[in-house]
């Protein structure tokens, strides 16, 4: 299996890594690797990957079938061998601001009390659908006003986990409806924001930054009906 570097450290800008293999839809994968693949909202990493012959521009990085992270090459470029070492570069511009508005969703849910039936982070921040009843949507400025406390505020963010059977009986730590955490490993990967996740405690196998206060102000731009359980609530960085 792929080492996935970026759980232990979402700012690992540079990685080195064996190519272990390429399958037929021109994919490149690695012993590790330090881009995250497209998952849970979060877009996949952009980069480069340095080999003897030259640079490599990775499009994007997806999990293949197998839920392997397979580094998608844009096309026309000569790919490194089986076996060949590499240097991964990471866009980095493209993923701290991913990791920023990864760190904004979890603010977004916690300020909204209600459960999550989807969501994607975009260039300008993200959304998320919540089933909320009619009678209890938020107001733009308010929700703002609240968000951006908890940003000013600084908490610190850190990674933890849990067992599948202690998740099991914290059940009210799943917010999604549709989605469920990955199962299979034992192991359930946990986001805290705040000490000993005070302010929130979510699974998630995302990038985050390190404090809340890297997100920088924002401003929730629009809350939409989406259908009959979905209320779309959309946040921008200021």
């Amino acid at each position: 299996m792929t080492k996935l570097l970026f759980r232990d450290d979402s700012y690992l800008q540079e990685a080195e890594a064996v190519v272990v293999g390429l399958n037929e839809r021109g994919g490149i994968i690695l012993d590790q690797t330090n881009f995250y693949a497209t998952a849970g909202g979060q877009p996949g990493d952009a980069g480069t990957l340095i080999t003897a012959q030259g640079a490599v521009t990775i499009a994007t990085t997806i999990y293949d079938e197998t839920k392997t992270p397979m580094h998608v090459p844009a096309e026309g470029q000569t790919l490194p061998a089986v076996g060949e070492r590499v240097k991964l570069k990471l866009d980095w511009a493209a993923r701290y601001r991913n990791m920023r508005a990864h760190t904004l969703m979890h603010l977004l849910c916690r300020s909204v009390p209600f459960g999550v039936t989807g969501s994607a982070i975009s260039t300008d921040g993200g959304r998320i659908d919540f089933d909320i009843p009619e009678d209890q949507i938020p107001k733009k400025e308010e929700l703002t006003a609240r968000i951006n406390q908890l940003i000013a505020d600084d908490h610190v963010i850190s990674i933890s986990s849990m067992t599948e059977a202690e998740l099991d009986a914290r059940p009210e730590l799943v917010r999604t409806l549709l989605v469920k955490p990955p199962r299979g490993a034992g192991i359930i990967r946990l986001v805290l924001i705040g000490e000993g996740g005070k302010i929130d405690l979510q699974p998630c196998g995302g990038t985050h930054v390190n404090r809340t206060s890297e997100i920088g102000p924002i401003a929730v731009t629009k809350i939409e009906n989406k259908g009959k359980i979905n209320r779309r609530i959309r946040v921008a960085f200021a």
